[in-house]
């Protein structure tokens, strides 16, 4: 997967000075961005905080490390019953 030019804190920062009353236009000149990027973000990330971001990120490497646990015990468990199957 193609990692982007912006960390998800830089992203909520640019998405948070929206709220402080700039347009668009404003907000998307600085940094280079489409219009369209930052719907797309703003879609993404509407409402949440970079503590939020970091919790939701550690959770997901989290699941993933446990959803490959799940895998290799299954693994190993299959190949024990038919091991066991055979004899």
């Amino acid at each position: 997967m193609k990692k982007g030019r912006f960390s998800e804190a830089q992203i909520v920062a640019i998405l948070q000075q929206q709220a402080s009353g700039q347009t668009v236009a404003q907000i998307v000149r600085e940094p280079g961005l489409s219009e369209a990027t930052f719907y797309a973000w703003k879609s993404k990330y509407a409402g949440t905080s970079v503590a939020e971001l970091t919790r939701l990120k550690h959770l997901e490497e989290e699941n993933k490390r446990l959803k490959q646990m799940f895998a290799d015990l299954s693994l190993e468990n299959q190949a024990i019953k038919e091991i066991l199957r055979k004899k």
